[in-house]
């Protein structure tokens, strides 16, 4: 079965648009692990405009499944993951004004970069995935990097399934989670992936040992409930 990892950002957004602890996302991690969520993730930006540092902070000592922490690898986001120590790091290269994720790595011009952050973090038991565009040579120097997993960045996925053209959307993404696989490297996927599309990827991408989902799920859920959605991605991801 694919892992689900349910990315909390937009609860943080919530509650930042008021202020206060309304909704509390450390009760939100609990409940969404209660409801069959098999991971946690957060993205920490600088600005800290949705999941903030000490929540990171807090969220680390109660959580019962896999913490994912991602961002970018500037010098406070690394000492907050050295600090927190999770399961797994995954190292996005978003720009600090940037409103999502919109690209993954360039392996291949980074390097040096990578490899030495990717060390220090496994040198501290920390798993470590790098967000990559399914693209073959920077699949292939993650793994140079001394990656554990590659992220597949989906938004291109995403939108060519909602236009229509869905075996052109899953193909690129087969190709690239079959070379990341041959080569040693596991494959987490996330960004757009939904109710709508979630059922069609993971039968057409193979290997795929988790996905994480934020934006959509936590869309979904003001009309389904928190429960019935992550059980509908559930469903889907055996």
């Amino acid at each position: 079965m694919t892992k689900l990892s349910v990315n909390i950002n937009k609860i943080a957004t919530l509650r930042n648009a008021r202020g206060g602890n309304i909704p509390n996302i450390v009760q939100a991690a609990r409940d969404i692990e209660r409801f069959g969520g098999q991971g946690i993730t957060v993205h920490p930006r600088p600005d800290e405009r949705h999941i903030k540092y000490q929540d990171v902070k807090d969220l680390s000592p109660v959580l019962e499944t896999e913490f994912n922490i991602e961002g970018n690898p500037i010098t406070k986001f690394i000492n907050l993951v050295l600090e927190v120590k999770p399961a797994q790091v995954t190292l996005v290269p978003d720009a600090e004004d940037a409103i999502t994720s919109n690209a993954g790595w360039d392996t291949i011009a980074y390097k040096e970069l990578l490899t030495e952050i990717i060390s220090e973090f496994k040198s501290q038991g920390i798993r470590t995935s790098i967000f990559v565009d399914p693209v073959e040579k920077m699949i292939e120097g993650a793994k140079v990097a001394g990656a554990d997993r590659i992220e597949l960045y989906t938004e291109d996925f995403a939108r060519k399934y909602e236009a229509g053209d869905r075996e052109a959307a899953a193909a690129p993404y087969a190709k690239a989670a079959t070379l990341a696989h041959n080569i040693g490297l596991e494959i987490n996927a996330g960004h757009d992936l939904s109710l709508d599309n979630i059922q069609y990827f993971k039968e057409n991408v193979p290997h795929v040992a988790e996905v994480s989902i934020g934006h959509a799920l936590i869309a979904e859920s003001l009309y389904l409930g928190m429960e019935e959605t992550i059980k509908r991605y559930l469903n889907f991801l055996k």
